[in-house]
């Protein structure tokens, strides 16, 4: 629950008015003392953060078939998203860069491939 802006200042007003402790004063206003602290240091609420949204496992399909070589941060750059999100969703989809061990180029990456095994998101 989010006190209004009006409520916070009159809290903050009678502290200073009466000289009243934190404590006593959340304890008057029937409020958390930690809020009371809060709302001395700054008293408009701080914005809330938004979640992007979630992307659909075709989404990431179609980009991996077209970009197979493509870097995480490149992903990241346009899906809009963080790079370790990238790398989550690539986990839960099971996408992942196979090496041909016995061959001189083992240490190259080859194109992505979808695992058959893990495919449900």
């Amino acid at each position: 629950m989010s006190y209004s802006i009006d409520f916070r200042r009159k809290v903050i007003s009678t502290r200073e008015e009466e000289g009243l402790s934190i404590r006593e004063t959340a304890k008057q206003f029937r409020i958390g003392s930690a809020s009371v602290s809060r709302w001395i240091n700054q008293i408009a609420s701080k914005a809330s953060t938004t979640r992007q949204r979630k992307s659909d496992k075709s989404e990431w399909i179609k980009d991996v078939e077209p970009y197979p070589d493509a870097y995480q941060k490149e992903r990241a750059e346009r899906f809009g998203v963080c790079q370790k999100a990238i790398w989550h969703a690539l986990k839960k989809l099971g996408l992942t860069y196979k090496k041909n061990s016995t061959s001189s180029e083992s240490r190259r990456k080859r194109p992505a491939s979808i695992s058959t095994k893990n495919t449900t998101v």
